[in-house]
Formats: C-alpha cells, structure tokens, sequence
C-alpha cells in the first residue's frame, strides 16, 4: 500500500487527530500547573471541546468500525470539534475588541456552576467573560485562544474527511 494510502486511511487518521487532542490537552495543562497561567471560563469550554473531538477519534481508532460506524464516529468528533472551534473563536474575537468594548468579568466559573443551571451558565460565559479578553500567553506571535482555534479547524477537517470520504 503507498505510503499516502496507508496515511489517509480511516484508523491512522483517528490517531493522528486522537494524537492532536493529546498534545492540545498536555500544552493546557503545562500551561496551567508549569506556568501558572489560569485557564478562564472559555478555555475550560474548549477544553471540553477537545475532549470531545478526542475520545471520538479514539473510540473510532479501538473499535475500527465499518464505513457506517466511521461516519458516526466523525460526526461525533466533528460535533466537538466544532463546538469547540465556536467557543475559540468567541475567545479570539473578545481578545481582538477595543478594551472599551469587553464586556464585565463575571464571577468564576466554579461559583456559577454552583448557584446556576448549566445552560444559564453557559449564556453567561459565552456573552460575558471580560477575563476572556486579556492576552496573557503568545507563541509565535498567536494567542492561546488562535491556535486552539487552528487545532480546531484541522480536526474538524478531519472529521469532515472521514464522514465524507468514499469506503470501499
């Protein structure tokens, strides 16, 4: 089988995006117990988003289903990956905002999820979150938030090849 063959197939490509997932999740948390840096309310809701995508693809590499099985599997992942890339690019658009324009901090997320039902949270931090829009960490010159965002969108690629792809 060529070489591009054998990586294009259904069970590598789950682990290459699996893969993904874990390096995202290990750079979050170095980030957050190494460096000391805070995740705020949106980075934990990508994080979700990742672990979503993730167990998916990962679920898909260990079963290695049928074409059927992989459709199902991508749609899943790709769900998460798009929630996920939603969220980030929510955060990248906070960061880019006029500092007169970032809305109020609201309280911790712990607290809210605590005192409010989730989805009463969830509009919270989504249409709230001032804190979301410090830039506080830059690689290359792109926010935590941007290259979430790019691992979003290459997952979600991924997702949109295995569920679209033509099985044998």
């Amino acid at each position: 089988m060529p070489l591009m063959a054998r990586l294009l197939a259904p069970r590598m490509l789950n682990l290459l995006a699996f893969l993904a997932c874990v390096v995202a999740m290990a750079g979050a948390l170095y980030l957050e117990h190494v460096e000391g840096l805070d995740p705020c309310p949106l980075c934990i809701f990508q994080r979700v988003g990742v672990i979503v995508a993730g167990l998916f693809f990962l679920l898909a590499l260990l079963h290695n289903p049928g074409a059927t099985g992989q459709r199902i599997y991508a749609a899943l992942a790709g769900i998460g990956a798009i929630g996920g890339g939603a969220v980030a690019g929510r955060h990248v658009w906070l960061q880019g905002l006029p500092p007169e324009d970032v809305p109020a901090c609201g309280p911790a997320l712990d607290y809210m999820m605590d005192v409010f039902p989730f989805l009463e949270v969830l509009d919270m931090v989504l249409t709230g979150s001032g804190e979301c829009a410090k830039i506080d960490w830059l690689f290359l010159g792109i926010s935590l938030p941007a290259w979430s965002l790019l691992v979003f969108i290459g997952l979600t690629a991924v997702a949109l090849f295995q569920l679209l792809r033509r099985h044998a």
